[in-house]
């Protein structure tokens, strides 16, 4: 039975394949420390008090019809004032389109911009830039980038590969490192962009920077930089991605909002206009109000990235203890958003059994099992699964938690033999 040819080559989410994995264990009685999922546990992170009484008095109020195809005006002049008070980025209600989530709005950029065969240049590892070329037939200019720069692409990495493209999706903090760029990475990246840009001609369509922001609330010490705010004349060529999903631990409340050019904003809220890909009336009326208390945000804010750095470092320096133990790990410094980027050195290792971890995918079923810890290979955010990088989120789990699983961890690694 034939399908298109979209459907037809799909590929499949690893990290789902992972997920269903640790959920058949759970259910079969398994105490699995989950690290994959670029989640909250709600037990842990509760949503703000506020917004959840916001959320509630609005379905009370029975505001549960249609809201505006581009979002409530209340929501789009609250997410303009905080731009401006937060990251002085200027921009008028009229150019923000909310949305169910940043999925949407991220699909809606690459379908305005992306035609068939287009250069679409993203870096590995990132999240899903590979699946959304893929959805737009673009053609991908995957960016490997290195340990030595946190894995963030680098004006050196992208030299000669802008060439000809019509998008660069860039993210900071990133998914799935947790590390964000510097002002000088980025400014670097942002002249390349302009230089690009000023050799072609106005017939011509110029390239584009994607820039998902989602994590910028989420950041350790460190300063969250953007292209506009660095290069204002780059407000023609940006689109933002942004929402409450991690900033507000509000994953399920699905509020999310892109901003940039009205050219571009206008046909995303057509393209999404017949896809129908709304945030709930409610929640978009509670967020808009949330957003108009200042105080109130950043008091959340500070409390749950305060809680999520303790739970990353507690991750951090078991790794490195491991590592100064003598065994073959290792672990960057988070510097935002919820993810640590752990090295796990087994690859050619053959297990109790004779199985050989051939890759590692091969390692994260492995310690599925035997260390009931969960991780995300690079392989699922684009590299090859021969690299033995991981990410390891801490968003589903406690501090207790993740303390317990480094003897599990050690106890299964230590299994594992020379081939």
């Amino acid at each position: 039975m034939k399908l298109s040819n979209l459907a037809e080559n799909l590929i499949g989410s690893e990290i789902i394949k992972i997920g269903n994995e640790v959920n058949d264990m759970k259910a079969k009685g398994a105490n699995i420390a989950n690290l994959t999922i670029g989640d909250l546990n709600a037990s842990i992170y509760p949503i703000p008090a506020g917004l959840k009484s916001e959320i509630t008095k609005a379905y009370q109020e029975n505001l549960t019809n249609y809201p505006p195809a581009n979002g409530l005006l209340s929501l789009r002049e609250a997410v303009s004032k905080d731009l401006k008070n937060r990251w002085g980025l200027d921009y008028d209600a009229k150019d923000i389109l909310v949305a169910g989530g940043s999925r949407p709005l991220i699909y809606a950029v690459y379908r305005a911009i992306v035609d068939e065969g287009d250069k679409v240049v993203y870096p590995i590892p990132s999240w899903n830039n590979n699946h959304y070329t893929f959805l737009t037939s673009g053609t991908p200019v995957e960016v490997e980038t290195a340990v030595e720069n946190n894995f963030l692409p680098t004006a050196e990495d992208l030299k000669g590969k802008l060439d000809g493209a019509v998008l660069l999706a860039l993210c900071s903090p990133l998914n799935p490192t947790g590390t964000m760029f510097t002002e000088d990475q980025l400014k670097a990246i942002c002249q390349l962009v302009i230089e690009e840009n000023n050799k072609r001609s106005a017939d011509e369509k110029p390239l584009y920077i994607m820039y998902d922001q989602i994590y910028a609330m989420l950041t350790f010490g460190g300063k969250h930089v953007d292209p506009v705010s660095l290069f204002p004349e780059l407000k023609p060529y940006t689109i933002y991605i942004d929402g409450i999903s991690k900033c507000f631990a509000a994953t399920g409340v699905r509020v999310g909002w892109s901003f940039g050019p009205s050219h571009v904003i206008d046909k995303m809220k057509s393209l999404l206009g017949h896809i129908g890909a709304w945030a709930p009336k409610p929640e978009q009326e509670a967020t808009g109000k949330f957003l108009n208390q200042p105080a109130s945000v950043d008091a959340f804010v500070q409390e749950f990235k305060g809680s999520l750095q303790e739970s990353l470092y507690t991750l951090h320096q078991g790794i490195q203890s491991m590592k100064e133990n003598g065994y073959q790990v290792d672990s960057l410094v988070p510097m935002g958003a919820m993810y640590l980027t752990v090295k796990l050195d087994y690859l050619g290792k053959k297990t109790a059994d004779g199985q050989m971890i051939k890759d590692t995918s091969d390692l994260v079923f492995y310690l599925i099992k035997e260390a009931q810890l969960a991780l995300v290979p690079f392989s699922a955010f684009g590299n090859e699964k021969e690299v033995p990088w991981f990410r390891a989120s801490v968003g589903g789990v406690s501090k207790t938690e993740i303390e317990d699983a480094f003897l599990r961890l050690q106890k299964a690694l230590d299994q594992l033999v020379d081939a």
